[in-house]
């Protein structure tokens, strides 16, 4: 993940390893919010508060963060936190706005539990650098029920989305 990403990031025109350097860019793929290999929402948020009071102290007027949803789940592959945890992250979004960041779904690499519970989760979609969508699928918390959960369009929406992308 991290090499692909230096590689996009210099692709794209960034001095990768001077902004390295220069602790304006880390790329990192430890998995210090897992937890005996297992997901802990309250670990990760609290990775990220850190990660962006630091920014904030440092000077920066915010932090962007990505995260690859397969990679962050670990090895067990258990998502059955993701939606809790995509939730969470969002409200944090909201409650602070000097981050913001993409959840990274890959559907090559994900379930397709995983990739309906992300789209429920997320008020927008970003498929590549140029193009966005507001998504209508997404739900706040308290509009979740198991109907709108099992809801088969959701595949539908899923393999258009994958069919727009890059």
């Amino acid at each position: 993940m991290v090499s692909g990403m230096k590689h996009s990031l210099s692709e794209a025109g960034v001095n990768v390893v001077e902004e390295i350097e220069q602790t304006n860019l880390v790329l990192s793929s430890d998995q210090k919010h897992l937890e005996s290999e297992s997901f802990d929402i309250d670990r990760m948020i609290e990775m990220l508060d850190t990660a962006l009071n630091r920014a904030l102290r440092d000077g920066y007027k915010g932090l962007w963060a990505s995260g690859d949803m397969t990679w962050e789940f670990g090895a067990r592959k258990d998502f059955s936190k993701l939606l809790e945890y995509e939730w969470r992250l969002e409200e944090y979004f909201r409650s602070h706005p000097a981050l913001a960041g993409i959840c990274q779904y890959h559907a090559d690499t994900l379930p397709v539990e995983a990739m309906r519970q992300g789209l429920l989760a997320h008020p927008s979609v970003f498929l590549n650098e140029t193009l966005s969508r507001i998504n209508p699928r997404f739900l706040e918390p308290g509009s979740y029920t198991k109907q709108s959960a099992d809801d088969l369009t959701l595949n539908d929406a899923i393999e258009h989305l994958c069919e727009s992308g890059p």
